[in-house]
């Protein structure tokens, strides 16, 4: 029975009956009988809001289980996104450190367990989720370069006049690490361009940069690009994304249930082809 539906009844049924007739005894068995019916909906105190912050990485998977969950339940997700890293405004770290309520995160395993480590994420309640890949792309209808080889690769970097990075976690394994591995820092770099709370597919889609480089999983959802590959097997850097219970969880048994239902086999299809691998189908 709807919300309304409900509200109607009792209205009848007050007026219906004197409210000195309406004993407690009676009001209490009135009351069992609409839940036994279905027509109650479950008591606020346990249908609550359930806070989630999630990084780019593990979004578009996120995004298509979420309804399910709340569906299933009766509750109420509300999501803040933001960076696993990096003192953004508006990253993961700074949320937290601004004490916005949560009672799930998602993000790189490595800044989950610094989390861990500085008391802002429950110690042991850590899930992995799933396993994520480095992708570039390029404007739709551009030439899409080749790196299907690491030489093809450097060769595509050395000739792009622009390229874009996130200030997550694959970006920092490009600056940090990826040229340096390529012998090409030097020249690369300085065309280079760390992005800031935006998707690296939006600015290559705008035309701001001429190559991404960003998560797989983040890329494939932008309009106005088009996907290149992945890189390279010998220089490829995959991140596994994790989800743990915030220390300031109001809710924490319901915090572990959603992280369950996102690491169920069943939501394994729906995270493959957002362009992850789930860890639950292993």
């Amino acid at each position: 029975m709807a919300r309304h539906d409900l509200q109607e009844t009792h209205a009848v049924t007050a007026f219906a009956f004197p409210r000195s007739a309406l004993t407690r005894r009676a009001a209490l068995a009135l009351a069992a009988s609409f839940a036994l019916a279905g027509c109650v909906s479950t008591p606020p105190a346990a249908t609550g809001d359930i806070h989630v912050m999630t990084s780019g990485g593990f979004t578009a998977a996120y995004n298509e289980l979420r309804p399910g969950f709340e569906r299933s339940t009766g509750r109420i997700v509300k999501t803040a996104y933001g960076a696993s890293m990096g003192n953004a405004s508006d990253s993961i770290p700074s949320r937290l450190g601004r004490n916005e309520p949560a009672d799930v995160v998602i993000l790189a395993r490595p800044a989950l367990d610094a989390l861990v480590a500085q008391g802002k994420v429950v110690a042991g309640s850590q899930v992995d989720l799933v396993r994520s890949s480095i992708g570039f792309a390029v404007r739709k209808g551009a030439p899409k370069p080749d790196i299907g080889t690491v030489d093809a690769l450097k060769r595509t970097l050395l000739a792009a006049p622009s390229i874009a990075y996130s200030a997550s976690a694959s970006g920092t394994y490009y600056e940090t690490e990826l040229l340096k591995t390529l012998g090409i820092e030097d020249q690369v770099k300085p065309k280079s361009k760390r992005i800031l709370s935006e998707r690296v597919g939006t600015v290559v889609a705008r035309g701001d940069a001429a190559l991404g480089l960003q998560q797989v999983s983040e890329l494939l959802p932008i309009e106005g690009i088009d996907y290149i590959g992945p890189l390279p097997a010998e220089v490829q850097r995959v991140t596994v994304f994790s989800a743990g219970v915030a220390t300031a969880s109001k809710q924490p048994e319901a915090a572990r249930q959603l992280i369950r239902y996102l690491n169920a086999p069943a939501a394994a299809p729906t995270i493959a082809k957002t362009g992850l691998e789930p860890l639950s189908a292993r």
